[in-house]
């Protein structure tokens, strides 16, 4: 897949989402994951995971994201980059959208254009459509 995003975009993206992973609340799991969803007009809102002991009330990072755009009025995107791992330790594996994360995606964004970008630094990372099939996604073959 061809991304329409500028590979400066995409460096962006990723180093937000590692930074965010700083921010998670994970006293249970110990899985941090940051994301940083680009909207049509150039901001970057950023999320990471907060869990609870309850765990439903537990919240994803990218719909952490999604809910202070949306909650600040901003309803188009263009993209979004997660990025997850164990602990402080670097990420090891990519980490794609959980599926309540992708239909929180499908009610803002057009499946079709809409950008999903799972990374685990700037060398390793897989953008896909958000109507692709996370499990067939393709590595950036420049990587």
């Amino acid at each position: 897949m061809e991304s329409k995003l500028e590979q400066t975009e995409i460096y962006q993206l990723i180093d937000t989402a590692l930074a965010q992973r700083k921010f998670s609340y994970v006293p249970y799991s110990g899985f941090r994951v940051g994301a940083a969803l680009l909207a049509q007009n150039g901001c970057v809102y950023t999320g990471c995971n907060i869990e609870n002991g309850a765990y439903t009330p537990t919240n994803c990072a990218e719909r952490t994201a999604f809910f202070k755009a949306v909650s600040e009025g901003v309803r188009d995107f263009k993209a979004i980059c997660i990025v997850g791992g164990k602990g402080e330790e670097e990420p090891t594996e990519l980490c794609p959208p959980c599926g309540v994360c992708r239909q929180v995606m499908m009610e803002f964004c057009n499946p079709d254009t809409f950008e999903v970008i799972a990374a685990v630094s700037e060398d390793d990372y897989k953008v896909f459509k958000l109507k692709e099939d996370r499990k067939s996604t393709r590595q950036n073959s420049s990587h």
